[in-house]
């Protein structure tokens, strides 16, 4: 018997997370070479410390000053810090590429779990393919205010791209995305760890940097408790009202640390890992989001002009406003705003890269349990690099189709933001609500375990998804017109109902949620 021994020997040095994963019923069929490090880079990409906030820091700041927005930050990272608990447990039970649809699956049972699955599945590929093209439409206004101010400014003849070069923009960096993901995972993760010091060290320049430069700051009481409204602006004079309003910029920046459980099939340990880099990647943005947010608002030097279309950056970009005043002030000339906008449109780049991975891994995964119309493409691994090249393509065209409507409609943005934020948030809560439900006699709990303490935990982390996606529903502005519309509920719901019908008459019947592809009794793959 002792032709065995070697092979005891290999079963013992199998790595734990790729153990579970058989259990679990898959082969290992991707390479499993992510360090916690660098799985921690590609999570903290996905989430950025720019790009989140830089987009609507402005309209946030218009709803209800600065007191609204520095302390709604605080507020949404507590209640982050619950829904990042409850997936980082749920993750070191499953450690799959298929993530939330996953564990949606197995944590609602046998009955209800290919439900689970279809609901999870599709809500979460909507808001990872709509988070490429919030990333892709960021990046290209970032690069408009650069452009902008490298040719002078608004006042002085500059060049602001009109809507068909904003769309090449777009465009272009979607594709760049593409190709770059079509290469090596260690191609994409080297490059995401060039992002997360890129990240580290730049946002410390910006924060550092940007009260120091500025002639004058606001005072700490207006930065933490003045509160005002712009009722001519935006048509809204209710308090509470704005008050909701001004947290939709923490609300959207306070998700994608999901994306470290997208890449457990590929990361050692997985088990101990993906957890860690989830919780790891919610603490570093809540205290560097946080001190981005005051840097900014520290900085300001006239609230008012910020918003005039005549000013620099014509009105339509208030970071990069705030840079320009604090650099134009103390330098006389606009350098210094330009190198910051290039570090801040670096954070785009890279949080998009990053998306763009975790969204074809999910379009991998769903294929591969033929959830998608023609799996059978998107589910190949391209034969050299060991990536879904496919997928990752699918997720691109999806994307620019998504961003064509930016030649004829001005609240694309909105509109991608909202859809992106309830298909990605409103995925979280199908496994946390299976998790609330189910027996826990039923759960092989892994190295990261809350106990007793899982229920209030959970519960809590539900009931905030669900505000959050209740929130980015509502208008935004008043009076509503078609260039104030928000066209996300309309979105969404055609989009779901589509999905919900497709159940109905086709999917429920032959759609069994997530594939064995081992046969665990005889060993067979």
């Amino acid at each position: 018997m002792e032709y065995r021994r070697p092979e005891a020997a290999k079963v013992q040095e199998m790595d734990p997370g790729e153990k579970r994963l058989n259990e679990l019923g898959y082969k290992q069929e991707l390479r499993r070479e992510m360090t916690l490090f660098k799985t921690l880079a590609i999570s903290f990409s996905t989430i950025t410390l720019f790009t989140g906030i830089t987009p609507l820091y402005g309209s946030s700041l218009l709803y209800a000053g600065p007191a609204s927005l520095v302390w709604g930050w605080v507020v949404v990272s507590f209640f982050t810090w619950f829904v990042g608990i409850a997936m980082a447990e749920i993750c070191s039970s499953f450690p799959t590429t298929g993530s939330l649809y996953f564990w949606a699956a197995h944590l609602a049972g046998p009955r209800w779990g290919p439900f689970a699955s279809w609901c999870c599945a599709w809500l979460e590929t909507i808001g990872l393919v709509a988070g490429i093209g919030t990333q892709a439409y960021a990046g290209s206004q970032t690069l408009q205010s650069i452009i902008l101010l490298c040719t002078g400014t608004n006042k002085d003849g500059g060049y602001f791209a009109p809507k068909w070069l904003f769309l090449c923009m777009y465009i272009g960096l979607t594709l760049i995305w593409a190709v770059l993901n079509t290469f090596a995972l260690e191609v994409i993760a080297f490059i995401d760890v060039i992002s997360i010091w890129w990240q580290v060290i730049g946002g410390l320049v910006i924060v550092i940097m940007l009260p120091l430069v500025s002639l004058t700051t606001k005072s700490a009481s207006y930065v933490f408790t003045h509160f005002e409204t712009a009722p001519n602006s935006t048509g809204i004079s209710s308090k509470p009202y704005v008050v909701v309003l001004s947290f939709l910029v923490s609300q959207y920046s306070l998700y994608g640390y999901d994306a470290a459980a997208h890449l457990t099939e590929e990361t050692k340990g997985a088990d101990k890992n993906g957890p860690i880099a989830i919780l790891s990647s919610i603490g570093i943005i809540t205290v560097f989001g946080w001190a981005y947010i005051l840097a900014l608002t520290f900085s300001i030097q006239d609230f008012g002009y910020l918003y005039d279309p005549s000013n620099e950056t014509a009105g339509a970009f208030v970071p990069a406003q705030i840079l320009y005043d604090a650099f134009q002030g103390r330098y006389h000339n606009s350098a210094g705003a330009i190198v910051l906008l290039l570090i801040i449109w670096g954070s785009f780049f890279f949080g998009g890269l990053s998306i763009t991975t975790s969204a074809a891994r999910v379009v991998y995964a769903l294929s591969r349990d033929e959830g998608i119309p023609f799996s059978s493409i998107w589910r190949k691994i391209h034969p050299k690099h060991k990536v879904p090249s496919n997928a990752v393509w699918l997720c691109a065209a999806i994307c620019i189709l998504l961003g064509l409507p930016i030649l004829k409609v001005n609240v694309v943005f909105t509109a991608i933001t909202s859809i992106c934020t309830i298909g990605w948030v409103g995925g979280y809560a199908v496994p946390i609500f299976a998790r609330i439900v189910m027996d826990e006699k039923n759960l092989k709990a892994g190295p990261f375990y809350l106990g007793k303490a899982r229920r209030p935990v959970c519960i809590i982390a539900f009931l905030w998804i669900c505000y959050t996606c209740s929130v980015f529903l509502l208008p935004t502005y008043y009076p509503l017109s078609w260039n104030t519309f928000n066209y996300a509920p309309g979105a969404i719901g055609v989009g779901l109902s589509l999905i919900m019908l497709w159940w109905i008459l086709d999917a429920r019947k032959w759609f069994k949620g997530p594939v064995r592809n081992i046969d665990i009794s005889n060993g067979k793959v």
